[in-house]
């Protein structure tokens, strides 16, 4: 849903940089990786507390992740271990970016923020889980509000307007209802399926 807001004005712009990364031979996979280390930066910067630049590097570390699907598709590398390798490393982003903010509300002591993002931490985790098991049992298990997508925009609108704690609130609740209702889904999909 946050890509899909910002669609009109990214589109050209991500297909201008697709035909570049083309001519210059670069593959979906050096993107994903490219992503995860800009990343790295921004839950540093998290950690440090420089929230408002660490939204900015949050934004320009998933440019990459639009673009290295888009780059696989207009360039014909579709791969099995593409898909693989850009959820893994997708996983491995949120949880940087999860750590960072940790790390910093530890040295503060906040106790119900940690509890908040531990809390997070469970619902982004679970939210692909429960979406990769429900598909081995049914066709579709993409249901819910917050995916990953929604995610990031909620850490990045929480660094840039400075409201970190409501936006891991968001985050934590929304993210388990999303598991919970993937869970319901499957159920129900599979109850009615047998009938």
């Amino acid at each position: 849903m946050f890509y899909k807001l910002l669609s009109p004005l990214t589109n050209g712009l991500l297909s201008i940089l697709t035909k570049v990364f083309i001519f210059l031979h670069i593959t979906p996979n050096i993107l994903t990786v490219s992503g995860f280390c800009i990343n790295l930066i921004a839950g540093y910067l998290l950690m440090k507390g420089y929230f408002f630049i660490g939204a900015i590097i949050v934004l320009c570390a998933n440019i990459f992740d639009m673009l290295d699907g888009l780059l696989a598709r207009e360039s014909g590398n579709i791969t099995p271990f593409g898909a693989f390798l850009d959820s893994v490393i997708d996983r491995y982003s949120d949880m940087v970016l999860l750590l960072g903010l940790f790390i910093y509300y530890s040295k503060l002591d906040s106790t119900k923020i940690l509890v908040v993002i531990g809390f997070a931490f469970i619902g982004s985790i679970m939210t692909s889980y429960t979406r990769a098991r429900g598909e081995n049992i049914i066709k579709d298990c993409k249901v819910g509000f917050l995916e990953r997508p929604e995610r990031i925009g909620f850490i990045v609108l929480g660094g840039l307007a400075n409201r970190m704690p409501m936006a891991l609130f968001f985050i934590a609740v929304l993210s388990n209802i999303t598991v919970i209702h993937r869970i319901y889904h499957t159920w129900r999909t599979v109850k009615y399926s047998n009938n």
